[in-house]
């Protein structure tokens, strides 16, 4: 196509001519700086602390605005034309940049001095700080930098694909927590990770502001991990806030602003082609066409459910903070405000949040605290999930009409209710935009994290701490329902409103003693320490029905105006302490070789008396190759390889599980009307109930190359936990009718490799860095406790947790394809001639039988068949700028999993429900096709009976790769705001989850799941949103 000129054809010699006058003028300003000055060749050798050559160092002139410049040889020499007055920048990655004037030399010779920012990188792992260098355990650093980039409810949500071994699932729904798991699950109650927030054990992933968070450590293994004790089998994640600094207050203000929408929606039939379809369903069921879709099919209606529920719907995140300091005193105070307004309507989240964080210091005295308050909304519909019934929602029926309004007042909406015709075709899924209007759901969640501290020190290798933590949080929660029915067969219920109110208190008490001392080339540092941790929750809830409605139409929502008698109830939900006692040694030889010894006695309320307390050790041992005299591999910067073990736990139960409850409401009414009162056991007494256990070997290294420029590391583990809860099989006349009591009985294996590498290179004006990493997991079964008696498996709808395989593995029939004669139904039998799908018809499934089973096709002919948990985890990140504009890429791929598509289950099944518009049914002229033939189940029981079970039919591969995230930012130079009185200004675009490579069919291969034993069920899952954001930054 030919390109235009936006001015017209007449302006191309004018154009033409400005082009070559601004060429002449670029190259005499680029000229004349040459002839005002005469250059020299500046020649010399750059070298190491040791006098060793450093090949690769940038060596630039800083006067040049161009990409004058040279690189040193192998042998660390340069050679560089530069005038006098001019100054050289030496600069290599791991060594700090030298810059030295020129005068009248020839001859400039740099030793290059270690950069100890780099070497000696500090990452919290519990109760102190170390080298990142000296780490005997395996401890993955997350840059905030890099997890602040996506458009994130929580901090753990802004993990993903950003470490080895960590996997992240998460929802797009507002103000929803995303799960983390840390190197597989190996319970099958919790896999959740153990959350520290400036020292404070605490649950409050939700409530954390990400741009408050200055650093956040992963701990994996059982080393790094065992200053928790008994609630860090699922790992430990480590979350540092800001603190001020030195100077003059500083203002830093930040704002995003990004609109989402859902990728995909189902693609579903119009409501001419439904009816169709559906009559030919009908009619080949040798069943009456139902009037609504056949002769009184209205083609007025045209239902787009997905369309009219869904929206363009926005970020919001802002953040200022004032920080700063004096030698004596630092302050850091900060606010936020997030929302999350969703792409489905009566969705949306904000969290407006405070920090205040100081630190002084008077002699050998510091104390400081660190404080935030929280205040979070959340709205949302309380009936339903749109995700599955929207595309279920038939095409042919309006959202409402007059028709379907009662006079009785079960329907004053007159809200449609899965049908067109009074029953003759029908759906039972909710009618998503009712249920939007009649149930409405509100969240408020109001939170105070913080702690206060005083470290004293004692001697200049001893420090005293004192450390007290509170957590304390009042929700509300607020169910209101009008008067309405939003489904089909839907019972009348009268209007309500539902208020709960939920206090929860945590608090923290410690004292620690760190140590750090050196004795000529020996080294012992650690700590030792008390802890005493009480956590308390109460509830109340109360309940009135037939709610007051104005002549509007407006509902009254204060409880106190219902007339309905009120209903109210209350308990304490937890009541429960923790005391331990906590060490770790870590010792030195030489910078050799490195000893870490940790352990925790931990002692808690929850559990039965003879298990009430827990020894939780751990031993690692790390070997620095790189400092060996008989290693000579110059191109090594640090070689260290490690080993560790160890034993930790989880504590998975409430307060009250191990303990026998009588529940005394039963009455009983005798001769005469008398009342009598009465009472039973409804949970059993288990002195033995004790924490879940893992032990733990992780075996690895960590080397640096080239000068820093390329960092590696790699784990292999093999995790194994013991005294596993699950739920015992028992009769209710044991005592043990509130439910099957939990039981220390099973065992779950996990076994891994973890590799990470990050090459640098930012010794040119365009500088880049590419981190990645691969982790794999195996997952098994070892035990359910069953002793060889009994069923040796856990069965939950299409999974089966069994000795040998995988948690929650698919154990479902097997399609093995499409009947397509009767002859081949009828020779279809099983060994004793049996037939094994008797009420099938060609076009009807075909799935795999037992050869030695007996009759039909039932629950024993199951068999495993994938498995929801990835054998690949990978992400990569890609940085680069050029002057002062930068890129970053994010990109994850999960691999190696299987999902069951529920949603498709019931588009596919052709009963009660639109269609796929795709789908493309076994007819006797179409019978290369996958899709089996249209017919209704009712009266026709080979279509109930194989196109609707249960089976590998609905599994799909759920691998997937995805841009997780794209930015481009550009950062203004000083010049250009120094008048502005401004000290750093930056502009960003990005994009977020912009493309996603999959096979999946469904919206999102990515899935939070329904339970750990039902990981990759689909039955609705809220995909991720993509999003695009502008943001900017300002510092004063």
């Amino acid at each position: 196509m030919r390109n235009h000129s936006p001015y017209g054809d007449e302006a191309r010699p004018l154009s033409s001519k400005l082009f070559h006058l601004i060429y002449l003028l670029l190259i005499i300003f680029a000229v004349t700086p040459a002839v005002a000055q005469t250059s020299g060749q500046i020649t010399g050798r750059v070298t190491d602390a040791t006098g060793q050559g450093l090949p690769g160092v940038t060596v630039r002139i800083k006067e040049s605005t161009g990409t004058t410049g040279a690189v040193t040889d192998v042998n660390g020499r340069y050679r560089i034309a530069a005038a006098s007055g001019n100054t050289l920048v030496f600069s290599f990655i791991g060594f700090t940049p030298q810059e030295i004037r020129v005068a009248d030399q020839e001859v400039i010779d740099v030793q290059m001095r270690d950069d100890a920012r780099s070497l000696n990188e500090v990452v919290v792992i519990g109760y102190q700080s170390v080298r990142k260098r000296d780490l005997t355990g395996a401890v993955s650093s997350i840059s905030p930098t890099e997890a602040n980039r996506v458009s994130a409810n929580n901090v753990a949500e802004s993990l993903q694909g950003l470490s080895p071994g960590v996997t992240v699932r998460s929802s797009g729904a507002p103000g929803q927590n995303s799960q983390i798991e840390i190197r597989g699950v190996a319970s099958f109650i919790n896999a959740s990770p153990l959350y520290v927030i400036d020292g404070m054990i605490a649950d409050a992933n939700s409530t954390v502001n990400n741009d408050d968070v200055e650093s956040i450590q992963i701990l994996k293994d059982a080393s790094a991990a065992a200053i928790y004790g008994s609630r860090a089998a699922n790992g430990v994640v480590i979350i540092t806030t800001k603190k001020g600094k030195k100077g003059a207050p500083k203002i830093n203000f930040t704002a995003k602003y990004g609109q989402q929408r859902i990728p995909k929606q189902w693609d579903v039939m119009n409501s001419t082609q439904y009816a169709a379809t559906k009559s030919q369903a009908y009619t080949n069921s040798g069943l009456p066409v139902p009037a609504s879709i056949g002769s009184a099919f209205n083609t007025a209606v045209n239902t787009d459910w997905q369309d009219l529920d869904q929206r363009t719907g926005n970020n919001q995140d802002y953040n200022l903070s004032v920080s700063g300091g004096s030698d004596n005193s630092t302050y850091l105070i900060s606010g936020s405000y997030f929302r999350n307004q969703g792409v489905l309507k009566a969705y949306s989240f904000d969290r407006a949040s405070l920090r205040i964080n100081t630190e002084t210091k008077k002699g050998r005295l510091t104390f400081g605290e660190n404080a935030m308050l929280s205040n979070s909304n959340n709205y949302h519909p309380n009936r339903g999930n749109p995700f599955y019934d929207l595309p279920q929602l038939l095409p042919t029926v309006p959202v409402q009409s007059n028709g379907f309004i009662t006079n009785n007042n079960v329907n004053p909406m007159g809200y449609s209710t899965g049908t067109a015709d009074n029953g003759g075709d029908v759906t039972y899924a909710y009618n998503s935009l009712a249920v939007n209007d009649l149930s409405q759901g509100y969240n408020n969640y109001a939170k105070i994290l913080g702690n206060a501290f005083a470290q004293f020190r004692v001697f200049d290798w001893l420090d005293y701490k004192f450390n007290v933590g509170l957590e304390a949080s009042f929700d509300y929660n607020r169910d209101f329902r009008k008067n309405g029915i939003f489904s089909y067969a839907q019972q009348p219920e009268l209007s309500y409103i539902d208020q709960d109110r939920e206090r929860f208190r945590n608090i923290l008490l410690e004292h620690t003693l760190n140590f750090n001392k050196t004795f000529g080339v020996h080294n012992i540092n650690g700590v030792v320490g008390f802890s005493e941790q009480s956590s308390y929750r109460d509830l109340t809830s109360a309940r009135k029905t037939n709610l007051t409605v104005l002549s509007t139409g407006e509902y009254l929502t204060e409880i106190n105006s219902a007339g309905g008698a009120p209903s109210v109830s209350g308990r304490v939900a937890q009541d429960d302490r923790i005391r331990s006692y906590l060490g770790r040694l870590n010792y030195t030889y030489n910078d050799k070789y490195l000893l870490t010894a940790s352990g925790r006695i931990d002692q808690d309320s929850r559990f039965g008396p003879n298990y009430r307390s827990g020894f939780f050790p751990s031993v690692a041992v790390a070997w620095r190759l790189s400092k060996e005299d008989f290693f000579k591999a110059d191109w090594v910067d640090n070689l260290k390889i490690n080993a560790s073990y160890g034993v930790l736990g989880i504590n998975t139960i409430n307060s009250y599980q191990n303990i026998g409850l009588i529940n005394n409401s039963p009455r009983a009414i005798f001769a005469g009307d008398a009342i009598f009162g009465g009472a039973y056991q409804s949970t059993l007494y288990n002195a033995d109930l004790r924490w879940e256990k893992r032990k733990e070997t992780n075996i690895g290294f960590d080397a640096s190359l080239f000068h820093d420029r390329l960092s590696v590391s790699a784990s292999v583990y093999n995790n194994k936990s013991e005294d596993v809860l699950v739920n015992q099989v028992l009769g209710q006349f044991l005592g043990n009718a509130g439910g099957n009591p939990p039981v220390n009985a099973a065992s779950i294996s996990n076994k891994g490799i973890e590799v990470e590498a990050t090459y640098r290179n930012n010794n040119n004006a365009f500088k880049w860095s590419v981190s990645g990493n691969v982790t794999t997991i195996k997952n098994k079964v070892l035990a359910l406790g069953n002793q060889g008696v009994g069923v040796n498996y856990i069965q939950q709808g299409s999974t089966r947790s069994q000795i040998g395989y995988a948690l929650g593995q698919w154990y479902v029939l097997k399609e093995v394809g499409i009947f397509q004669t009767q002859d081949e139904i009828n020779n279809y039998k099983r060994a004793d001639g049996s037939p094994i799908e008797p009420f099938a018809k060609p076009g009807d499934v075909k799935f795999y039988a037992d050869p030695n089973g007996k009759g039909t096709i039932n629950n024993n002919d199951r068999v495993f068949n994938g498995s929801p948990w990835p054998t690949l985890q990978t992400g990569l990140q890609f940085n680069a700028s050029y002057k002062q504009f930068n890129v970053n890429l994010q990109l994850v791929g999960i691999f190696g999993l299987t999902i069951y598509n529920d949603i498709r289950r019931i588009l596919d099944g052709y009963q009660n429900s639109n269609f796929r518009a795709d789908i493309n049914p076994w007819t006797p002229t179409n019978t290369s096709t996958t899709d089996p033939r249209l017919g209704i189940a009712n009266g026709d029981p080979g279509i109930a009976n194989n196109n609707t079970p249960e089976s590998s039919r609905w599994l799909e591969n759920g691998s997937y790769g995805r841009i997780r995230n794209l930015e481009i930012g550009y950062t203004f130079g000083k010049a250009a705001l120094k008048p502005l009185h401004v000290e750093n200004a930056r502009i960003f675009i990005s994009g977020q989850n912009l493309l996603t490579v999959t096979k999946y069919k469904g919206l999102d291969p990515d899935l939070v799941g329904n339970g750990l034993l039902q990981r990759g069920v689909d039955a609705g899952n809220w995909p991720a949103n993509r999003i695009y954001s502008v943001g900017v930054s300002f510092g004063f």
